[in-house]
């Protein structure tokens, strides 16, 4: 058997930073950027007028001021509630980042942060990544391809049950694959013209039209259902079955989902009795929850309050590098962006490093691939120096039409002070962007419609390797930001079908060469997660997908 499936990653785990005790205060911000005032959450519209005497740097800190991280009564809690009851004993309250609007994994909203989150604790899958980047088995007991690498062999887990009771069996996965396909989601696109077959009641085969040796990475977004769930079952969703180490309680999307213990779960059955998923997209408010103990964990915390956090009694801070990468496509199918030249100098105009260095000193730092040092098939470009006079002078040569007005997306209000320190600089050379925040699933409609010019996402790599991302997002036929570029597609396949990890970065490192010189996207910041917890909660690993699995958490006195 090819042991491909025991991938050798960066190790993830060895660059966590604990961060209780305290260590040593942040990095100097440059004077030029001094970090905004933590006054109010936001104040929208973000185009508003800004002082000229005091020059560029002096302006952008001045819109900043108005959307920037938490009220200031937001920090006065202080150590002496944190650490409070966890809740009911047995109990565990998360509250991330995003919403799930969504239980199915295979939808629209499949990608998203918020359904990937809930999948995992619902619904099995054949593989699924350890915390360092490398595959383990979920469903899957051993896997092998072909020799040609055209066909994966999955052979399952025996006595698999689904929380109902009933078996799950080979043909509940190729159901579930064929479901996935059929909607057409963002992970379908992992597996254009694939198919999934049964060699027997423990056996699936895959086969894809091409060599593929990532093939068992990208079935980490891939979860199974029992057979017979149609395309729009909302009865279903609402109260799923599933095979994953919880069962849904209650979901109210956007705002709740409460779990409760699968007790027919294959393996270790979680010992927290209950864990709560909360949506609280104020960040003040999220903060407040953990330092008063209503919630247990928090993650996705700004720079800004990262050392008050970790001088408060109670309380775990822990960084982790993630595969997460703040992402900025431009839409080359629409006239305005179509030409490289413009792209290359609107991503000119932008001052990154200090945009980074100002908001994020502790959590961020300036990327230089399309995907982050974590993931198999990063490979380091050229920097992109900032250069307003430059960045216009192209602009004009290339008969840029000022007039424009483009519309920038982005799903997220903790986005907005970077949505707008980028906005400050492209209005510096007289290009005019509209921020746009949309609610998640508007976003993601429109993102998959191409409504947008300038999509800005932190877009994470779950799998750990390239292909989900490079290999999904950018060939000509995914259609997801309007580039198309044969030599990019044919790269892109010959690092699927290699087995050779040396070989695969060296084509990845070709493809990043071409998605960086055409400038399909900004490439901002490589993300590292910020991880807040009750010191009594046990068993949390901070995941660097901002996705933590609580199967194996409890809280204290639990």
């Amino acid at each position: 058997m090819v042991d491909l499936h025991a991938a050798r990653h960066r190790p993830v785990a060895a660059h966590r930073e604990r961060r209780n005790p305290r260590r040593p205060a942040h990095r100097p911000v440059p004077e030029r950027w001094p970090r905004p005032a933590a006054e109010s959450r936001r104040e929208y519209p973000l185009t508003e007028t800004r002082t000229r005497a005091r020059g560029r740097l002096a302006r952008l800190v001045a819109a900043l001021a108005g959307v920037v991280a938490v009220a200031a009564c937001s920090t006065t809690t202080g150590g002496a509630d944190a650490g409070g009851d966890s809740g009911p004993a047995g109990e565990v309250t998360a509250a991330g980042t995003y919403p799930i609007d969504s239980l199915d994994p295979h939808g629209p909203e499949g990608a998203s942060t918020g359904t990937q989150f809930a999948a995992q604790e619902i619904f099995s899958r054949l593989v699924r990544p350890a915390a360092d980047g490398s595959l383990t088995g979920d469903l899957a007991a051993s896997w092998e391809p072909n020799e040609d690498v055209t066909q994966w062999t999955f052979t399952l887990r025996e006595g698999v049950e689904f929380s109902d009771g009933s078996p799950l069996t080979a043909a509940d996965v190729v159901a579930s694959f064929e479901r996935m396909t059929q909607l057409d989601g963002p992970n379908a696109a992992n597996f254009p013209g694939y198919t999934m077959t049964a060699a027997s009641d423990t056996q699936v085969v895959l086969t894809s039209p091409a060599p593929d040796a990532s093939v068992p990475g990208k079935l980490v977004l891939f979860y199974v259902l029992p057979e017979g769930v149609a395309a729009d079952d909302a009865s279903f969703f609402a109260h799923p079955v599933g095979s994953g180490p919880f069962t849904v309680d209650s979901f109210t999307p956007g705002e709740n989902l409460e779990l409760v213990p699968n007790e027919r779960y294959f393996g270790e059955v979680p010992q927290a009795g209950r864990v709560v998923m909360r949506t609280i997209p104020d960040l003040s408010a999220r903060l407040t929850a953990l330092r008063t103990g209503e919630v247990d964990v928090i993650w996705g915390i700004p720079d800004d309050q990262l050392e008050t956090l970790e001088g408060e009694d109670g309380l775990t801070v822990e960084t982790v590098p993630s595969t997460a990468e703040f992402t900025m496509w431009f839409n080359s199918s629409v006239p305005a962006l179509e030409d490289a030249r413009v792209r290359r100098a609107l991503w000119q105009a932008v001052d990154f490093p200090a945009i980074v260095e100002a908001l994020y000193p502790e959590t961020g730092s300036v990327a230089d691939a399309p995907v982050p040092p974590v993931v198999l098939g990063y490979a380091p470009q050229d920097p992109v120096d900032y250069d307003p006079q430059a960045a216009r002078a192209a602009l004009e040569e290339a008969g840029f039409d000022f007039s424009t007005r483009l519309r920038l997306q982005f799903a997220n209000d903790e986005f907005a002070p970077f949505v707008q320190a980028v906005v400050s600089d492209l209005d510096e050379i007289g290009v005019q962007v509209e921020p746009l925040e949309k609610e998640q699933a508007v976003f993601t409609e429109d993102l998959l419609a191409l409504n947008w010019d300038i999509n800005f996402q932190q877009l994470a790599t779950p799998t750990f390797d390239a292909a989900s991302n490079l290999g999904r997002l950018y060939p000509c036929e995914a259609g997801r930001n309007g580039y198309c570029n044969e030599e990019l597609d044919d790269l892109l396949a010959q690092a699927a079908a290699s087995a050779d990890e040396e070989e695969r970065t060296g084509l990845y490192d070709r493809a990043s060469r071409i998605i960086w010189q055409d400038a399909v996207g900004m490439y901002p910041m490589n993300v590292s997660i910020a991880y807040a917890w009750q010191q009594d909660l046990e068993g949390l690993t901070p995941d660097p997908s901002g996705l933590p699995d609580f199967a194996t958490v409890r809280a204290g006195g639990s």
